[in-house]
């Protein structure tokens, strides 16, 4: 009845009238009957193929939509290019893209001196530089990261991908030394490839942060130890010169142009004269010798100490150290506080 009540009103609405018209008008007519065979037909028929003509063009809608954001999710390629231009400009803010949602909100957290030293072992310099991108003759990506001292280059080898993880294989040419090689692996998230893994070790930011800012205090420890040393053996070089030790470490820092001095002993430099290096601050004492002794005798007899405490507890290092003329060097965590000639003893010597 539907589709006779909708040709009845199409022809209702033609003009002028001819046969054609009147016998579909007079079929429509007829079928209005109770009797009429189109009356007793079901429009079953019709209401399915109508379901199922909107489904198959929602299914094709669907699959079209899913599929455009493939089509624009770079290759793993594409994503190690983008990580080592980023690490190659030291540039942090586009490297953390290039990072798991988790790794980037650590890689953000972490102080810029730490940003930069993992940005700088990704491609093997230590100054920025400018990333060129290029390709081989046999299809092969090339990133060129070029410093003012030194370039880096670096060659991909062929992706392989499995469902949403890839590894890219890349080596860095070395002269005289057999290439490097180690191969990235990648992870599909939110649509993207990200960072997952770099040789054998799982990309895990949070955790190389712990590992780095311990591995920071290790080597801020052992630097302000060498310093110590430094300032020990400056000490008797200066006493073997000028018959006594200084009455400050300033007296040990560089000379002028006009040559060197008691006041001026070009023995340290600037930072270690100034007694504050490294995230360490360093203190000087003489302890004059015992008893009424000849100024010769007197000076010769006196010895020296040095303590060297970090400037930023559990920052620049946690433990502090004491060395004096016996080159005995001692140390231990005092948090922050200053070590003395009873703290244990560090090393053979």
């Amino acid at each position: 009845m539907i589709e006779c009540q909708r040709k009845r009103d199409s022809s209702a609405r033609s003009a002028p009238r001819n046969d054609k018209t009147f016998s579909f008008s007079a079929s429509c007519e007829a079928c209005a009957t109770q009797n009429h065979p189109c009356q007793q037909r079901s429009p079953r028929g019709f209401s399915w193929t109508l379901v199922v003509m909107v489904i198959a063009w929602l299914s094709g809608s669907v699959a079209f939509a899913q599929q455009q954001p493939q089509q624009a999710v770079a290759n793993p390629e594409t994503a190690l290019s983008d990580a080592l231009s980023a690490a190659c400009r030291q540039d942090s803010p586009a490297f953390a893209k290039s990072l798991t949602a988790e790794n980037a909100a650590a890689f953000r957290a972490l102080p810029g001196a730490q940003r930069t030293a993992m940005m700088k072992r990704f491609v093997l310099l230590e100054e920025p530089g400018r990333a060129l991108l290029s390709t081989s003759v046999n299809g092969q990506k090339i990133i060129r990261c070029e410093s003012p001292s030194f370039t880096t280059e670096m060659r991909l080898g062929e992706t392989r991908v499995r469902e949403n993880l890839a590894f890219v294989p890349m080596e860095v040419p070395i002269t005289g030394e057999d290439p490097r090689r180690i191969t990235f692996g990648f992870v599909r998230e939110g649509g993207n490839w990200k960072l997952l893994s770099v040789g054998l070790m799982l990309l895990d930011v949070p955790a190389m942060a712990k590992q780095w800012e311990q591995a920071d205090l290790d080597a801020g420890e052992d630097a302000a130890i060498a310093d110590l040393h430094s300032v020990a053996l400056a000490l008797d070089t200066y006493r073997r010169a000028y018959g006594k030790f200084p009455d400050a470490l300033s007296a040990l820092g560089p000379a002028p142009p006009n040559g060197v001095s008691p006041e001026t002993a070009n023995l340290l430099d600037t930072d270690l004269a100034a007694g504050n290096k490294g995230g360490y601050t360093l203190r000087y004492t003489v302890t004059p010798a015992a008893g009424n002794l000849p100024e010769d005798e007197a000076n010769k007899a006196e010895t020296f100490s040095l303590a060297s405490s970090p400037t930023e507890y559990g920052k620049t290092g946690r433990r502090s150290f004491f060395l004096d003329s016996s080159g005995i060097l001692r140390g231990a965590d005092k948090q922050g506080g200053i070590a003395t000639s009873t703290d244990p003893r560090i090393g053979p010597s």
